[in-house]
């Protein structure tokens, strides 16, 4: 049995290049997405199942609480980066989860060259960030039809409305 904590599946870029040229060179088809995922819904489930079934392994880039509250407003994040991070790294389906406090993460995307580029289906391959980064190197950039009625900001004005 593999036993291994979520904190460890939380890596720096230094270690996560290093990471990803051990699956590089063990034949492992490596899918990369990202987000905020502040509040962990059905929604995102769904969605990073889907997207780990593009590859053998997964990678997470996950917004910083700065970058959040820049992309989200002043409100934003609910739960901050150290909680998102420990939270998704639980998921079996996700191998690493890399913080980044760029705007986008194209910086990570041109770093690890993921073989597979995954964004919702709100998004089209040519206004993702690092599509043409990862099809230049050979990979390839998919899309996922997401699970309607679930979003954060429904979810924090759901209980806004209802004063939980």
């Amino acid at each position: 049995m593999n036993n291994v904590a979520s904190k460890d599946k939380i890596l720096t870029l230094e270690n996560a290049l290093i990471k990803r040229a051990e699956w590089k060179d063990n034949g492992e088809k490596v899918v990369f997405t990202n987000g905020c995922f502040d509040i962990v819904h059905l929604g995102h489930v769904d969605y990073l199942e889907q997207a780990r079934n593009q590859g053998t392994k997964m990678i997470l880039g996950l917004n910083t609480d700065a970058s959040v509250k820049r992309l989200k407003g002043e409100e934003r994040p609910i739960n901050n980066e150290y909680a998102r991070a420990r939270l998704l790294a639980a998921f079996e389906f996700i191998d690493m989860v890399i913080l980044f406090g760029d705007d986008t993460p194209l910086n990570l995307i041109d770093s690890l060259l993921p073989d597979v580029l995954v964004k919702g289906a709100d998004y089209t391959v040519d206004n993702i960030v690092g599509a043409k980064e990862v099809m230049n190197n050979g990979g390839k950039v998919e899309t996922i039809t997401l699970v309607e009625g679930f979003s954060t900001s429904s979810i924090i004005e759901k209980i806004r409305k209802f004063g939980l």
